[in-house]
């Protein structure tokens, strides 16, 4: 079982910007696929990042493209969520998600809440116009 936690979410106006962290615990870090959702109420989680446990290959949602910037730092045990030019439609709940096992599968893999073990708590983004 690894634990996430979450945390750097706000309010801030559109345009501006936010850096969302998620630590975890357990000694094996460097093996875990990282991701971000994002749920707003009444709907499911919706992808928005992920950085392979290898750490050479990331993916975005088209809607963050351009916009977020996924990051680790296997020595904090910590990836990072940089998100820029932030606008009302961001506003969401985003949770930190683990794979705790690696593994070799295709982008469409990662962008599925079930190819991830383990969960944070969320933190709130609002986003205002």
């Amino acid at each position: 079982q690894v634990h996430l936690v979450e945390s750097g979410g706000g309010m801030v106006q559109a345009g501006g910007s936010l850096r969302l962290s998620c630590v975890a615990s357990g000694r094996r870090f460097s093996d875990y696929t990282m991701a971000w959702f994002r749920q707003t109420p009444g709907k499911g989680q919706d992808f928005v990042s992920s950085i392979l446990w290898r750490g050479d290959t990331q993916y975005y949602a088209d809607s963050v493209k351009g916009r977020f910037s996924i990051s680790r730092d296997n020595a904090k045990n910590t990836v990072y969520l940089q998100m820029n030019s932030l606008k009302p439609e961001d506003t969401a709940v985003y949770f930190c998600a683990a794979e705790s096992t690696p593994s070799y599968y295709s982008g469409s893999y990662y962008y599925s809440p079930s190819s991830y073990d383990n969960w944070g708590q969320g933190t709130q983004v609002t986003v205002s116009s």
